[in-house]
């Protein structure tokens, strides 16, 4: 049952990397492993000392994981209450839009999430006689770009016959299960039992795949009475790797559905969600989408949906500092392409699921975006992790863009049919889904949640204070 000796020397050796990143004192700690003997009380011991490995003297930021702290690291003139005019009739078809929008983002970038740029893209496409992207992934831009994902068999045009099973899809489906049931009091004990509920280890990455396993381990060790709180706070720093990629942030989308026009309400519960797994930028990209999707819903400017979403984020953060620069360089474009020029030219490093590319790519998108289609086209040309960003552009412009922004002719290939990843989740109608998605911003008004038998739950939701 003891995962080997190798994985867990591999385990390290990966925090070992993103705390040298987070700005951590790392030097001689590599050495010091090839040095332990091969035990499990030596790499015990270790793990347990890079949880206090002190900052660099000349690390430049602060980037805090407990909310409050975080908070005090935000902009103190952040929107605390309701953004705009509140309109649930319309906010409710704005969050049905957004689903069904990010649902053709995933499925248009799925084919290619192989980590391509914008250039590659653009040769394959032109070679074939599609630049600008304007419908799915042909089979014929495949070969032209010569690599594609697993998928490819039936999220390609022409073999579209339902949505396809998704990382991104499933996550935002559990975003809305966890509110339809918990509301927005919901913990992180919630999350874990959900999580076991409904989420196959086959489909879970990184983090995500690391603090599930966690998860099984604590339902074999706790009575479901009894849960002690304080342990789950702590999972992510102990021995999981990559808690700054992507994995959370592809969970904001149901908060910012959820909260129209309430920033910091969305941003939250989106942190309430990203630290069960993440730390530094893997959360605050987490609050920033969440805030962005929530902005969508009441404000029409672009540059201000970003701009109050960056409010959400610690300002001596790397993540702040980044999206700020990219922010500057899109406002200073004079179209999508010069702006991603830019933002490549300084931040390429910087590729699948890394985060930071990608979203000056996403605050590129949403600029000069026309309409739903235009945009997520444009979110996928731009490369690196296609189909996860393209779920989170189609989010961020179904909200904003509404009903109308969103042709039909790319929900026809689904024929109403979707098959998530899900286990004991039984729903297969696309509209279905997207109705109960539209029901999320009253729900969280008029506190109308109801908790599901299952033998993981407690039998009251009483443990509100994680």
């Amino acid at each position: 049952m003891l995962p080997s000796l190798t994985f867990l020397k591999l385990q390290l050796e990966g925090v070992l990397r993103n705390k040298f990143e987070q700005g951590h004192q790392t030097s001689g700690y590599l050495a010091k492993l090839e040095k332990l003997p091969a035990s499990y009380d030596a790499y015990l011991e270790f793990a347990h000392s890079l949880a206090v490995i002190p900052m660099r003297d000349n690390w430049p930021y602060n980037e805090p994981n407990d909310l409050d702290e975080i908070w005090r690291e935000c902009d103190p003139a952040r929107p605390l209450g309701q953004v705009g005019i509140l309109n649930l009739k319309d906010s409710s078809k704005r969050v049905e839009a957004g689903f069904l929008a990010s649902v053709c983002g995933s499925m248009l970038g799925k084919p290619i999430e192989v980590n391509p740029n914008l250039s590659e893209l653009r040769q394959a496409l032109t070679s074939v006689g599609e630049w600008p992207l304007n419908d799915y992934i042909s089979e014929e831009i495949l070969h032209a770009l010569d690599r594609r994902h697993w998928s490819w068999f039936e999220t390609t045009r022409g073999r579209i016959r339902y949505v396809a099973p998704d990382d991104d899809i499933n996550y935002t489906l559990m975003g809305m299960m966890v509110l339809e049931q918990f509301g927005d009091g919901f913990t992180k004990r919630n999350l874990r039992d959900l999580w076991l509920n409904h989420l196959p280890i086959s489909t879970t990455w990184g983090p995500e795949r690391a603090i599930l396993m966690r998860s099984g381990i604590s339902y074999l060790e706790h009575d479901k009475e009894l849960f002690n709180h304080s342990e789950i706070e702590a999972w992510p720093d102990f021995m999981v790797q990559g808690t700054e990629l992507c994995g959370a942030a592809i969970r904001a989308d149901a908060y910012g559905y959820a909260c129209p026009g309430q920033p910091a309400l969305a941003a939250e519960l989106a942190w309430r969600d990203a630290s069960f797994t993440h730390r530094r930028t893997g959360i605050y990209s987490t609050m920033f989408i969440a805030a962005a999707i929530a902005v969508a819903h009441v404000q029409r400017d672009p540059i201000e949906i970003i701009n109050t979403a960056l409010q959400f984020v610690p300002k001596r953060s790397r993540f702040y500092e980044i999206t700020k620069d990219c922010l500057e360089m899109v406002a200073n474009a004079d179209d999508w392409l010069e702006a991603y020029q830019s933002i490549n030219r300084k931040y390429a490093n910087y590729c699948h699921c890394d985060v930071y590319q990608e979203i000056g790519t996403l605050i590129n998108t949403l600029r000069f975006a026309d309409n739903v289609g235009d945009g997520i086209c444009k979110q996928v040309m731009q490369g690196n992790d296609t189909d996860s960003f393209g779920a989170t552009a189609g989010s961020l412009l179904g909200v904003y863009f509404g009903p109308d922004g969103l042709e039909s002719r790319w929900l026809k290939p689904f024929q109403d049919r979707i098959h998530t990843g899900l286990s004991n989740f039984h729903e297969q109608s696309l509209s279905c889904l997207a109705e109960r998605m539209g029901r999320l911003p009253e729900l969280l008004q008029t506190g109308r949640f109801q908790v599901q038998p299952s033998e993981l739950y407690v039998s009251k939701n009483t443990d509100l204070d994680t």
